[in-house]
């Protein structure tokens, strides 16, 4: 089996809300997705969600680095041979994870069609059987992010992820809100996305928040200081996750080395897609690093991988893909059985993509095939 060709669309899928963190807003979200055909006309699908802020890339760049290098390098490639189409792309472009990350689904896509099996049982089999799904409460007023809370334990939901990171005095009240909507026990995690800044800031938000019971706080400090992630994990009691301050196996043996988080968020657009990712999974477990799948918010081809992934690691106890719940509009069709999370047994990724909305959705597309010349 072998690709011969790919077509990648840049597309925008729309919001029923703005998603709003720390350091930007988004009134809709912008993905690359990539569509392998083999020779055998088995089709896979990937996608990458790329953030200027977190995996360096753009949207536009990504679109280009696939056109223009990596679609055509991986034409004539096996998408069974993973650890050589990893080399081949790194031997192409130094890092930008979130491009080779649709590649490298993709590829998965097709395998798992092929050999008519879901992609778990290509990372070693299914381990858990279904994962509850944690809300995610984007930047608001106090007020507003409590009265969402409220309405999704209506719904079901049993935990919350809170992004903050303004400053701390509003982004203290905004917690406190909620805990007191949501009540004493359910769960409440904290993802700052670098927002406090460094440890003396994030050490007095975790005095003011004494008493509210919160089960991790996420990434306070700018992506590359462990040193202060390091302080604050020695200081402070609440459990520490690590997010934009993980993307490959350089940063993980930092991390184990200083002992710097409690918890560490893999997201597939930041370290290259399904392949890398359960190597970071496998560092993380034997250094005793609890894992969590995350999210750039991605529709149902990039949460399906995501998922798959969480699935079949016994180290993986929480999921955050949450992207397909957030759009009016998918490209595809992951069911969420809220607020719970079961995959289905088809093969491949197991999402059936409307090429209708896709084609609807696009703003680029571009066919890459053998002997075509850019």
């Amino acid at each position: 089996m072998k690709i011969t060709q790919v077509d990648v669309y840049a597309i925008r899928l729309p919001l029923i809300t703005p998603f709003i963190v720390s350091y930007h807003s988004y009134p809709d979200m912008p993905s690359i997705i990539v569509k392998l055909t083999t020779d055998e006309g088995i089709v896979g699908y990937g996608e990458a969600v790329a953030d200027d802020h977190v995996t360096g890339e753009s949207w536009e760049s990504t679109f280009a680095l696939i056109q223009h290098s990596l679609g055509p390098a991986v034409i004539g490639h096996n998408p069974m041979h993973m650890e050589a189409l990893h080399d081949k792309m790194d031997a192409i472009v130094y890092q930008a994870p979130a491009a080779k990350a649709a590649i490298d689904i993709a590829c998965y896509d097709a395998v798992g069609k092929k050999l008519g099996v879901p992609v778990y049982d290509l990372l070693g089999g299914r381990f858990h059987e279904r994962f509850p799904i944690t809300h995610v409460l984007s930047i608001g007023e106090p007020e507003q992010m409590a009265e969402e809370a409220r309405e999704r334990v209506e719904q079901g939901y049993e935990s919350f992820k809170m992004k903050v990171g303004r400053d701390v005095l509003s982004d203290v009240a905004r917690i406190r809100a909620v805990r007191e909507a949501v009540g004493p026990n359910l769960a409440i995690r904290v993802d700052v996305n670098q927002g406090w800044g460094n440890a003396a800031t994030t050490l007095q938000a975790i005095e003011l928040m004494k008493g509210l019971n919160i089960d991790w706080l996420e990434q306070p400090v700018k992506a590359d200081d462990l040193d202060g992630m390091v302080e604050i994990k020695a200081k402070s009691m609440i459990p520490l996750m690590v997010d934009e301050g993980l993307k490959y196996k350089r940063e993980m043996r930092e991390i184990i080395q200083k002992g710097a988080a409690h918890k560490a968020n893999i997201k597939l657009m930041k370290c290259g897609g399904i392949y890398p990712a359960t190597k970071l999974a496998h560092m993380a477990e034997m250094a005793g690093i609890d894992c969590q799948i995350g999210s750039m918010v991605e529709s149902s081809v990039g949460s399906a991988a995501g998922f798959h992934v969480a699935f079949a690691k016994k180290i993986f106890s929480s999921v955050e893909l949450t992207g397909p719940l957030k759009f009016s509009k998918d490209i595809g069709n992951l069911h969420y059985d809220v607020p719970f999370i079961a995959l289905n047994d088809q093969a491949g990724l197991g999402v059936d993509v409307d090429e209708t909305v896709l084609a609807e959705l696009t703003v680029r597309h571009e066919t890459l095939k053998e002997g075509l010349s850019l």
